[in-house]
C-alpha cells in the first residue's frame, strides 16, 4: 500500500541524521497522499539505519493503524491534527535540530538576517507556547502560530516543519538550522539588525517566482 509514498517518507526520515537533524530515534517525518487522506509516518522508537519503507505505519487521519505492525510515532497524533486542519500540508518533518532547538528554549523567534531565509521563510519563524508531547496539543499550537510560515520553533522542545509534500518540509527544516546556526554565530559577536520586511518580501517573492526549474511537460 502507497508504496511511492513510502518510499519517499523512508527517504526523509534517513535523511534526518543525515543532516544533522536529530540524533538516536528522535524526531520524524510523514506524508499524506492526497487521493486517500492517508498518511505514512516512522514508527516510534525505530533507529534510522533500521528503517525500512516496508516498516513504517500507515495510518488514517483519525490515527486508526491501516496498515503495519509497528506502533507509529508517539507524535502521530501531532502529525494527523495539522494534516486535519491544512488541506494544503502533505508533508511534515519535527527535528530536534541544536541551533534551531536553542532559539526554541530561549522562547525566542527566529528573525530573518540572511537572503536565504528571507527567500524561503518569508518572515520571521514563530515559537509556540509549551504543549505537552504526544498529544494533539502540538498540533493546535502549530495550527494556531505557524501563519503563513512553513516551520515553527516548539517551545522548549525543537521543531516542526510543513510542506506540500515531505521532502519539501525537509528541505525547510534543513534550511532552519543552516539559518539558526549562522545567526547564532553572528549574533556571538555583537547586536546585528534583521533584514528590513521590504527585502525579506521581495526576496520571498522573487524566490517562490524564479527559483528552480519549471515542469515543461
Amino acid at each position: 500500500m502507497l508504496e511511492k509514498l513510502r518510499k519517499t517518507v523512508w527517504e526523509a526520515n534517513v535523511a534526518l541524521p543525515k543532516n544533522g537533524l536529530v540524533l538516536w530515534t528522535s524526531g520524524n517525518a510523514s506524508g499524506r497522499d492526497p487521493e486517500t487522506g492517508l498518511v505514512v509516518i516512522k514508527p516510534s522508537g525505530v533507529l534510522f539505519d533500521q528503517l525500512t519503507s516496508e516498516n513504517l505505519v500507515v495510518v488514517d487521519l483519525q490515527g486508526n493503524v491501516v496498515e503495519g505492525e509497528l506502533k507509529p510515532s508517539v507524535d502521530t497524533a501531532s502529525h494527523l491534527y495539522v494534516y486535519r486542519h491544512r488541506d494544503d500540508v502533505h508533508g511534515m518533518v519535527h527535528t530536534h535540530s541544536p541551533y534551531a532547538t536553542s532559539f526554541a528554549i530561549r522562547g525566542e523567534p527566529l528573525r530573518i538576517y540572511t537572503t536565504t531565509s528571507a527567500a524561503v521563510f518569508g518572515g520571521d519563524i514563530p515559537v509556540s507556547d509549551f504543549a505537552t508531547i504526544g498529544e494533539e496539543e502540538i498540533g493546535r499550537e502549530i495550527v494556531e502560530k505557524i501563519g503563513r510560515n512553513s516551520a515553527i520553533l516548539l517551545r522548549s522542545h525543537g521543531v516542526f516543519t510543513l510542506g506540500k509534500d515531505v521532502l519539501t518540509a525537509l528541505k525547510v527544516a534543513v534550511i532552519l538550522e543552516e539559518t539558526a546556526q549562522v545567526v547564532h554565530f553572528a549574533l556571538l559577536r555583537g547586536p546585528v539588525d534583521p533584514l528590513p520586511a521590504e527585502v525579506v518580501a521581495a526576496g520571498y517573492r522573487v524566490y517562490h517566482t524564479n527559483y528552480g526549474q519549471k515542469d515543461r511537460s
